[in-house]
């Protein structure tokens, strides 16, 4: 349930109109902005519609295949594998992610754009007419490849197509995209697996594609179709940089190998964890900017939260209609309309993190967003004891998904104002990987712990009478309650170093945290907050 955030950034070179240090550039130079006009103004209404339709596909997939996920996994005789339906999309999106990256800033985003969509459909199809759980698997893997090409095209979009200005409404827009799936998505897809079975939802959903197509993929031609202007350090010529993608591959080949280990509890499953960590550790390090496994200041700490709020909370929602049907025997329909809710409070969420009057407030919303992460995560288990009604939990995830709308959107505002020109596609991409690698890294635990501790013996409840196994739920949410905390605690480290001779904007200093003790102190300083 991850959404896109973008931006631009200064150019720091002797171009004419580059800013002097120290001078952040004025609104009116950017060829974007027209005239003042909003996301829905004559220049941007035609292209903001495409984006957002678009991100109601992706949310009505997400809402709908959670509410039939629980029935898919009892009929193909894979619970035990439950948590991996969900990590195989996120193992392959990270490499869909990064070469979306490369493929944007190099040829624009209309390329990735269009395979992602249909790789995205062509995963569906391949699930739903699996015969058994290990190429149902294989289906969301192909979807995930075409959700991270998806997601960063779109992050350049709205990266090179709207002022800087625009684009905190323009997050807010695609919350709100969520609304409507949020509501309607359970309930159909409740329906259809009910009445129809669960294939009939993965199979419903690529007919849906044709619409957000035919709509964003002819005004994202027009309007950058390229790969952008020397402000934006797009160069055609530039050759892809392998080295990335070769990172790349080796932490999806990395992460797959961590979850084929953490399904199978025997000794010998040692080997291919090691092998997977390998792989893993050294690659997401050229990955990811530097100093984001330390948390260093800006964009490093920005990257980091979105991994520790988009894992806590992906993770925690996605045994929720689980535990409802298998624990508290609520049908599928109503344990994800007990989800509804969140739509429309997590675009409260991201409309509120968009008003100009909260913006020096950004930081404290984000951490009052992940403290209310924490709670709501924590909270969710109280339904195990059948004295609580099942209603608390859809209060207590209305909150937390306020919480997330608060996070979420302003991540995506902050990578795109730190940003260096050229990059967009690049940091998107770092962006999305640790959303995506946190998903992966977290379900997997949480699917270890979930299995070890008899979460399997729960999927004979689906359809008839329940297994209690509280433990293996309260294994799952209690240690995503502590990650959303820890994120809490991050959120004091996204204001980045003050520029300075030593540490201009763009620079490596400048996005690291890397700083002399006297730029260190600078941090206290009012200005050092602007």
């Amino acid at each position: 349930m991850s959404l896109p955030r973008k931006r631009g950034r200064e150019a720091t070179d002797d171009t004419e109109g580059a800013p002097r240090p120290g001078v952040r550039p004025t609104e009116p130079t950017d060829p974007n902005d027209h005239g003042g006009q909003g996301v829905l103004g004559r220049a941007h209404r035609a292209l903001s519609v495409g984006i957002v339709s678009v991100i109601v596909l992706i949310a009505f997939e997400a809402t709908a295949v959670g509410t039939a996920m629980p029935v898919a996994a009892r009929e193909l005789d894979g619970v035990a594998l439950y948590a991996f339906a969900f990590s195989a999309y996120f193992t392959t999106s990270l490499f869909g992610m990064v070469v979306s990256g490369q493929w944007a800033d190099r040829r624009g985003p209309s390329a990735p754009f269009a395979w992602g969509i249909l790789a995205f459909a062509g995963g569906l199809v391949l699930s739903g007419t699996a015969g058994g759980m290990w190429p149902f698997l294989l289906g969301r893997a192909v979807q995930g490849l075409g959700g991270g090409l998806v997601i960063v095209a779109l992050y350049v979009v709205i990266a090179r197509a709207y002022p800087e200005r625009l684009r905190p409404a323009l997050m807010a827009a695609l919350a709100a995209g969520w609304i409507l799936p949020s509501v309607v998505g359970p309930l159909a897809a409740g329906l259809v697996t009910e009445h129809l079975g669960w294939r009939w939802v993965f199979l419903g959903i690529p007919l849906l594609v044709l619409a957000p197509l035919a709509l964003a993929l002819p005004r994202i031609r027009r309007r950058v179709a390229g790969p952008g202007s020397a402000a934006d350090g797009g160069d055609t010529r530039a050759p892809l940089d392998r080295r990335r993608v070769r990172l790349a591959l080796a932490v999806s080949v990395g992460a797959g190998l961590l979850q084929y280990a953490a399904q199978d509890r025997r000794l010998i499953a040692l080997l291919p964890a090691a092998a997977g960590l390998a792989l893993l550790v050294p690659s997401v390090r050229g990955l990811l900017p530097p100093g984001t496994l330390r948390a260093a200041r800006g964009l490093p700490s920005v990257v980091l939260l979105r991994g520790v709020a988009a894992g806590s909370f992906v993770v925690a929602e996605s045994f929720v209609p689980l535990m409802l049907v298998t624990q508290r025997g609520l049908s599928p329909t109503s344990a994800g309309l007990s989800l509804a809710a969140g739509g429309l409070t997590w675009a409260l969420g991201s409309w509120l993190q968009a008003r100009p009057a909260t913006e020096p407030h950004r930081e404290r919303l984000m951490t009052l967003g992940m403290l209310l992460v924490a709670a709501a995560v924590a909270a969710a288990p109280c339904v195990l004891v059948e004295a609580v009604p099942a209603v608390t939990l859809a209060v207590a995830w209305a909150f937390g998904c306020f919480g997330m709308g608060l996070v979420i959107s302003s991540t995506s505002v902050l990578l795109l104002k730190l940003s260096a020109p050229g990059e967009t596609g690049r940091d998107s991409a770092a962006l999305q990987i640790s959303d995506g690698l946190a998903n992966i890294l977290l379900l997997a635990g949480a699917g270890v712990a979930f299995a070890t501790l008899g979460g399997g013996a729960v999927g004979h409840a689906v359809g008839g009478h329940s297994a209690s196994r509280p433990g293996a739920f309260l294994a799952v949410f209690l240690p995503m309650a502590a990650v959303a905390l820890a994120g809490a605690w991050l959120t004091r480290r996204l204001v980045p170093p003050a520029p300075t001779a030593r540490a201009l904007p763009g620079t490596v200093a400048a996005r690291t945290g890397d700083r002399t003790g006297a730029e260190r102190a600078s941090d206290r300083t009012p200005e050092a907050r602007v």
